[in-house]
C-alpha cells in the first residue's frame, strides 16, 4: 500500500459537483493498493498514519499526532499511485490492485482509521475533484 499524506487546514472532495467528503484540520490522504497488499499492510499503515507526529506543539516543533490535535482524515482511493512510467510517456497501471480487491482493502483501511479519528471518504472509482489547503506545506509518503 502507498499513502500520500498531506497535512491540511481543510479539504473536500466532490463527485458530480456534490461534496461527498469534507474535513477541517487533519490529513488528506491518497490511498493506493497494490496487488499483493493485505490487511497486514493496511494495519501497519493505519498505525503509522494515526501516530505520525507532524502537527506543531507549543514550541512550534512537529511533535503532535492527528489524535493529539483532534484532527480528521479525508481518505481518497488513488490507483495512479502505482503508475509505472518507465516504459514510455503513457503510464501503465498493471502494478495496481484490481478494483474489487483495491476497494475491499480501501474500505478496510477507512474502517480501521475511523476507530481512532473521524474519517470522511471519496467515492471509489469515481471521477473526483479534490480541493485542499495544505498546511506547511507538509507532504509525507508512507508505504508498506
Amino acid at each position: 500500500m502507498r499513502l500520500v499524506v498531506q497535512r491540511v487546514k481543510n479539504a473536500k472532495v466532490e463527485v458530480e459537483n456534490k461534496i461527498v467528503g469534507q474535513i477541517n484540520q487533519g490529513y488528506m490522504v491518497l490511498v493506493g493498493v497494490g496487488p499483493n497488499d493485505t490487511e497486514k499492510e493496511a494495519d501497519y499503515l493505519v498505525k503509522k498514519l494515526i501516530n505520525l507526529r507532524v502537527f506543531e506543539d507549543e514550541n512550534s516543533k512537529m511533535n503532535l499526532s492527528i489524535k493529539d490535535v483532534k484532527g480528521e482524515l479525508l481518505l481518497i482511493s488513488q490507483f495512479t499511485l502505482y503508475a509505472d512510467c518507465s516504459g514510455g510517456n503513457r503510464p501503465s497501471f498493471i502494478n495496481a490492485a484490481k478494483p474489487d480487491k483495491a476497494n475491499e482493502l480501501y474500505e478496510y483501511f477507512c474502517k480501521k482509521c475511523a476507530e481512532s479519528v473521524p474519517v470522511q471518504k471519496g467515492v471509489f472509482g469515481a471521477h473526483m475533484e479534490v480541493t485542499l489547503q495544505n498546511s506547511g506545506p507538509v507532504t509525507i509518503l508512507l508505504e508498506r
